[in-house]
């Protein structure tokens, strides 16, 4: 009776021993890296949902089972996890309690995109709080504390591309693109604007138009000048950049009814300088208005080839205004035949 006991008890312990291998160390196979995202506030429910969803758990029931057996149900890291072929509900759980294999995000902001589209970006690919974001964008306190003399960071936020954390701090991220338009705008820089007699702040307001009107790097100081030009002679910048800045749907082809907005950031009403940046230019828009070309063209129109027909006086830009018409028509109709 007592060999039978024996027997019985030493089947149940292989069983048991089995069962919880099984349920903790058995690998998980899947084929290649597999990546779920965990967030602020995520219960555990919804992590086992996502790895179950990403084919990385063999079983839904055995590793909320494991979680509860080794008391890793509470505590998880958020950020982007990679997870390899192999790896068992243990080394998960330890994984997610740890953040062992949390990997940074490659996040792109190109030039020339005001805060709220840079904010847009960051939420999709980073999962941050937009208004946050913005707030922190018109502190003018935290303005301050990063060097910063205007109303808001709009202008100052470099555009990079950045590797960072899924949702990382927004006062941190908002800290490192500064930093990195500290780095791009140098000493040499800012003694250059200073020899010009502008502020950084004007400085980056004509970068910001030279950044909304062309991607042309020929074409960028010369751009400048036109606009330097026309502050040179009284003359008001009528430059869309700025009425573009004004349009919450915007970029978009402008209407006649646009320019009538009533806003101090309307070139087309108000003569001078906008009050700011009207979106955050990179560093060859940023060289372009410390450096622009000294010419006498006051205007520029499309040519229908990617670039711009500059003119020195209005009947020349009428005439490149009625090529360019020309030239789109010829274009659409081309179109049309195909």
């Amino acid at each position: 009776m007592k060999k039978r006991l024996l027997v019985i008890s030493g089947l149940l312990l292989v069983l048991i021993a089995s069962g919880l291998w099984v349920v903790v160390w058995a690998p998980n196979l899947f084929e290649g890296d597999r990546f779920i995202i965990v967030s602020k506030g995520e219960s555990f429910a919804s992590v086992v949902d996502s790895l179950d969803h990403a084919g990385i758990i063999w079983s839904r029931t055995t590793f909320q089972l494991a979680g509860r057996i080794l008391d890793l149900t509470t505590k998880m890291q958020i950020g982007k996890y990679r997870f390899r072929s192999g790896m068992s509900n243990h080394e998960i759980l330890e994984d997610l309690r740890g953040g062992n294999t949390i990997e940074m995000i490659s996040v792109t902001i190109p030039e020339g995109l005001r805060a709220t589209r840079q904010a847009h970006i960051f939420v999709r690919q980073l999962g941050i709080d937009s208004t946050r974001f913005m707030e922190l964008v018109y502190d003018q306190s935290f303005c301050h504390e990063l060097g910063i003399e205007a109303p808001s960071l709009e202008g100052y936020l470099m555009p990079n591309t950045y590797k960072v954390y899924w949702q990382s701090d927004e006062k941190d991220l908002l800290k490192r693109m500064v930093g990195q338009f500290w780095t791009v705008f140098d000493s040499s820089m800012q003694l250059r604007s200073e020899r010009r007699g502008m502020s950084i702040s004007e400085v980056l307001t004509i970068a910001s138009i030279v950044e909304g009107e062309t991607h042309i790097d020929s074409e960028r100081a010369v751009i400048a000048g036109v606009y330097y030009n026309r502050i040179h002679r009284r003359m008001p910048l009528q430059a869309d950049p700025t009425i573009q800045y004004l349009l919450q749907e915007g970029p978009r082809p402008l209407h006649r009814s646009d320019l009538q907005i009533p806003s101090p950031y309307n070139t087309y009403l108000h003569y001078g300088l906008p009050p700011g940046p009207v979106n955050n230019p990179g560093r060859a828009a940023i060289v372009a208005a410390l450096y622009p070309v000294r010419h006498k063209f006051l205007y520029f129109v499309a040519n229908g080839a990617g670039g711009h027909t500059f003119s020195r006086s209005y009947d020349q830009h009428l005439r490149a205004i009625r090529q360019y018409l020309k030239r789109r028509e010829e274009q659409r109709a081309s179109r049309e035949e195909q």
